[in-house]
């Protein structure tokens, strides 16, 4: 345990893209318009959807949860990464680094299982219109939406953990932007053969098992829609699955790339640009892809700005 914590004290350099002073102002610009968009539209979404009663439904609830998880997300991260863009000293606290690797793997598991929760609304909402208020009572919404939290933030204790226990012997340059496991990973001295596969199960848990369970949602959505007469209806019922699967196909592709392959083949290039993609760029898409597809937003929004 001493060498396990004594790995975890001292100060980590966040080295990023260091070596290239240049492309430093253009991620900070992005990160921060990214960052500002995302509080902006994040914030907008679950104020209507607490405000106006039109939204008070399963749907909205599970929404409102995906946009203060995606609040949450982002400021773990981007802040400290706005300010190590724009210093010469790109260091943070050991401390720091684990409450960064902790929150951030915490909301990004909880999102994963949010999303499956979100496709079994959807498909409760068309497959089974008729008995759709009983399925999604108030209750099971909480308990689902429970469930995802509870299971995200105990899963990254472990990961954490294990992470944080191995010897770095002195190591302490991580090259990428925040603290992130497959990173931290590669600073160990000692064999993480152990730790690889671990984290490779976990992700299998929380990356495969709900996407298998969204695409079996979504099969179900598309024989009942094809069953749907008229055009209108079935366009009406593609509509409201849409926002969805955009979203899950932007946050489920670009985390399995990182995730679902061995630390030590981890490209760190590659593994930089790909996190951002789903830490800033996805929280940010969020909620554009959800008011700009979806007619009781648009509702609420000019209901709200009439009053």
């Amino acid at each position: 345990w001493e060498e396990g914590n004594q790995s975890s004290l001292g100060e980590f350099i966040l080295l990023g893209v260091s070596d290239r002073p240049h492309l430093e102002l253009l991620i900070f610009v992005l990160i921060l318009i990214s960052y500002t968009v995302t509080l902006l539209g994040n914030s907008t979404i679950i104020v209507l959807s607490c405000l106006d009663p039109h939204l008070h439904t399963p749907m909205y609830f599970f929404l409102s949860n995906l946009s203060f998880l995606d609040l949450c997300y982002t400021t773990s991260l981007g802040p400290q990464m706005l300010v190590n863009f724009r210093s010469a000293d790109k260091s943070i606290s050991g401390a720091g680094c684990v409450a960064q690797l902790y929150i951030s793997l915490s909301l990004g598991c909880t999102e994963c299982l949010l999303l499956a929760v979100m496709a079994y609304d959807r498909y409760a909402a068309i497959c089974q219109p008729l008995r759709y208020t009983a399925i999604m009572s108030r209750r099971l919404c909480l308990q689902m939406t429970a469930t995802a939290w509870v299971c995200g933030f105990s899963n990254s204790m472990v990961q954490t953990i294990l992470t944080v226990r191995l010897p770095r012997c002195g190591r302490n340059r991580v090259e990428h932007f925040f603290c992130e496991s497959p990173a931290l990973l590669k600073l160990a001295c000692v064999d993480t053969t152990i730790n690889e596969i671990e984290l490779l199960a976990s992700a299998v848990f929380f990356l495969l098992v709900p996407l298998g369970l969204i695409l079996i949602s979504y099969g179900y959505i598309g024989a009942a829609v094809l069953r749907i007469r008229s055009a209108k209806g079935r366009l009406k019922a593609f509509n409201t699955c849409a926002s969805h699967i955009a979203v899950v196909s932007l946050f489920y592709g670009t985390a399995i790339s990182m995730y679902l392959q061995p630390p030590s083949s981890y490209s760190q290039d590659q593994g930089k640009i790909v996190s951002l993609f789903y830490t800033m760029v996805t929280p940010m898409l969020n909620p554009l892809i959800y008011t700009l597809r979806t007619k009781e937003v648009h509702g609420a929004l000019r209901r709200s700005l009439g009053k």
